[in-house]
């Protein structure tokens, strides 16, 4: 499958995505979200990818935000079917992905690119990495979710700072306040993120699954995330991965996930 605005690498179980739009930041636009969307569903469906890892093309930017001169002329209504049209095809369907999503965040993560990377599962940065949502400094505010999930990860309070000022974090600050699980520099960033990777993609494919979903039941309104749990814990019984997780450990022996 070939892409205009990202690249795809396949390092054994694991694929890693990146938007290739250097002489842009990696900025999004309506083509290059649809590439992802496209990216993310083709590694959802392969059977031989365990994990995914998103980064963006060179040092300078994972992704510098949206592609302003896409939307200035924009009106309300159509400003609303930009911001609905992207949470549904890219970045609630990446927070839905059933397999592990790890951003890996080289230079600028602003706007839709911080948008994008609190979309992922897990998020690790290099030392050089400058977050924030500059939105409201342009008179707009975030459209990407990011007035929902910057607070789910890092409190109202330091949200509400960080969208009012339009100020950038360094990445050791982002790491203080939970926004990033880890800061390296900026030469072992891949590796680092292979390493989980490789960690994850060890464990059960079908217990992962049930895993995120579980997870992001908690965050949903009118939804009792324990109960749904539950539901899910049981569900883990009737897979194949349980029965292998199981006889392998009473086997004393490393177990050998099908992932179903």
């Amino acid at each position: 499958m070939s892409f205009s605005n990202i690249l795809t690498e396949d390092r054994g179980s694991v694929r890693i995505i990146s938007i290739n739009r250097p002489e842009k930041l990696n900025a999004l636009n309506k083509a290059t979200i649809q590439e992802l969307h496209t990216a993310f569903a083709d590694a959802g469906s392969d059977k031989n990818i365990r994990v995914i890892i998103l980064t963006g093309a060179g040092e300078k930017a994972f992704v510098a935000g949206a592609d302003i001169s896409e939307f200035a002329h924009f009106s309300a209504e159509e400003g609303r079917a930009l911001a609905g049209d992207g949470q549904r095809i890219l970045f609630d369907f990446v927070e839905q992905l059933e397999k592990p999503v790890i951003a890996a965040v080289n230079g600028f993560a602003l706007g839709g690119g911080l948008e994008l990377a609190m979309s992922c599962h897990i998020r690790i940065a290099s030392d050089n990495a400058k977050m924030g949502l500059p939105e409201v400094s342009l008179g707009v505010i975030p459209g990407y979710g990011g007035t929902q999930r910057l607070p789910r990860l890092i409190g109202k309070g330091r949200a509400s700072q960080l969208i009012f000022s339009a100020e950038m974090i360094s990445a050791a600050q982002a790491e203080q306040w939970g926004l990033v699980n880890k800061t390296v520099p900026q030469a072992e960033l891949l590796e680092e993120a292979m390493k989980l990777a490789d960690k994850i993609s060890r464990n059960s494919p079908a217990a992962i699954a049930h895993a995120i979903r579980s997870v992001n039941a908690g965050f949903e309104a009118g939804r009792s995330g324990f109960a749904y749990e539950v539901e899910q814990f049981g569900s883990t019984f009737a897979t194949e991965d349980f029965k292998e997780g199981t006889t392998a450990f009473l086997e004393k022996r490393k177990p050998n996930f099908s992932g179903e």
